[in-house]
């Protein structure tokens, strides 16, 4: 086994042998089973200290390319499957389950256009930010490296979040905050604290599928607002909680997920009256607030976490890899909430918040989050208009954040479209994906970051016809 290194290479010696080594292995030149050279052996014959060729090892036996054998040496793994890797499922397969889609959206990548999409391009985030946080951290004492953290949170990322917080008109002190590993782990949270089977609970329709479908597992029993293109519906909001007496409303009132609307001002005052009236807490879910250009107060603004439970996330701004969130309440409901956490999963990962509390840190941040939102309002502008012009009609222009709801005319069922895009290799997300029973939809969600190809607004007008 003869391996080809460079010293003056910017990778290191044992990356370069640990690549090397694998590479052997994934072109069938190592077979399973075969043993390597021994430890000594391989140091000699490449001329690099044994600490280099033991680390090398160590990395190939952690990633399940090579087995230790006690006294006998290092062996090429061998199973009857070979090295496991996720393999791409074809985009044929897709069903327009709300779960399921989530999944294979995360885990397709075959489709070449992908609209239905939930998350910012990779391209679009600051990838250059996470990797000088990662080396920061990797500098800091050992012992901010180990142990279980703080139940509610790095102390440090609450305080600034506590700031940040303050910048929205929100008033919370650090010990009213608590970290989540992202929006989701927060609505689960939230939904325990709140929640017991059988509990009514008010929700955006369309609205987040996944927040959905997390009441649902709760045993919650729920009931659809409907969405205009300035926030929910108050009339038949004041009607189904006369009704249904719910004892919450779970609401994304900015930017919101799958629609692009947001709470005009009007429309948030009398959402918060209506709960007030009616005794039910307002859950509210901001995970876009970074994204908006407007001044829009959230709930949480208006009502100073009285009524409201905020949540937000930081993956749309910094990485939804990192899985950091937060929620933000009274101070009774945090500490409750926190002993559920501790309960379900002791701690979130101190490691993940202090490369969030890096980044967010740095100066360099705020310009990100600029260019970030300019680059989604421009997008915004495009793909409203590219829809138009292909036939489509549009819910709402939102001129920022993510997400812009639109339909074909000659579709009721925007599931019938969504498989012949399949056909054409471009996956969407059809409407009932969004809906509280899964009840057929004639809109779709785009996400504008994923929305800029000829091929998608070539196939949407060739429908015309229909």
């Amino acid at each position: 086994m003869l391996l080809t290194l460079d010293p003056a290479a910017q990778s290191s010696l044992v990356f370069q042998i640990a690549a090397g080594i694998r590479s052997l292995i994934d072109e069938r030149k190592l077979l399973p089973g075969s043993k390597l050279p021994s430890i000594r052996q391989c140091a000699e014959t490449h001329g690099v200290s044994v600490s280099t060729v033991v680390e090398a090892y160590d990395r190939l036996v952690a990633d399940g390319y090579l087995v230790p054998r006690q006294s006998a040496g290092f062996y090429v793994r061998a199973t009857a499957q070979g090295i496991y890797r996720e393999e791409a499922q074809s985009l044929r397969n897709i069903r327009f389950d709300p779960l399921w889609f989530v999944r294979r959206a995360w885990e397709n990548r075959s489709a070449e256009v992908t609209p239905g999409f939930g998350w910012i391009p990779d391209a679009w985030l600051d990838n250059d930010a996470v990797r000088r946080a990662l080396r920061a951290l990797s500098g800091k004492p050992p012992i901010q490296m180990v142990g279980y953290g703080n139940p509610r949170g790095l102390t440090n990322l609450r305080l600034k979040i506590s700031a940040w917080l303050g910048e929205q008109e929100i008033a919370a002190a650090p010990d009213q905050v608590l970290l989540t590993t992202g929006a989701s782990h927060g609505i689960e949270l939230v939904s325990h604290y709140l929640l017991r089977p059988g509990d009514t609970v008010l929700v955006d329709e369309p609205g987040y599928s996944v927040m959905m479908s997390n009441l649902r597992a709760r045993g919650a029993q729920l009931i659809g607002v409907p969405w205009t293109p300035q926030g929910p519906d108050v009339e038949l909001l004041e009607t189904l909680a006369a009704r249904h007496r719910p004892r919450a409303f779970f609401t994304n009132s900015r930017l919101h997920n799958p629609t692009g609307a947001s709470c005009s001002p009007a429309t948030a005052h009398r959402v918060l009256q209506i709960a007030d009236r009616h005794d039910f807490i307002i859950v509210e879910d901001d995970v876009c607030a970074d994204l908006d250009t407007g001044a829009r107060r959230s709930l949480a603004c208006m009502d100073q976490l009285r009524r409201v439970i905020y949540l937000t996330s930081f993956s749309k701004s910094i990485s939804p890899r990192l899985r950091v969130g937060f929620i933000a309440a009274h101070r009774d409901a945090v500490e409750d909430i926190t002993q559920i956490k501790m309960m379900t999963g002791l701690t979130s990962s101190e490691i993940a918040e202090r490369l969030a509390y890096e980044i967010l840190s740095e100066g360099r941040f705020r310009k990100h989050i600029r260019a970030l939102r300019e680059r989604l309002g421009e997008a915004q502008k495009n793909t409203a208009r590219r829809m138009e012009q292909a036939g489509m009609k549009v819910f709402t222009t939102p001129e920022a954040g993510l997400f812009l709801w639109a339909r074909h005319p000659a579709f009721a069922d925007s599931t019938v479209l969504c498989n012949e895009a399949i056909e054409a290799d471009l996956l969407l997300a059809p409407g009932h994906l969004f809906m509280t029973e899964g009840q057929t939809a004639p809109w779709m969600r785009f996400n504008v970051g994923f929305s800029d190809s000829s091929r998608l607004y070539d196939f949407l007008g060739s429908l015309r016809q229909r």
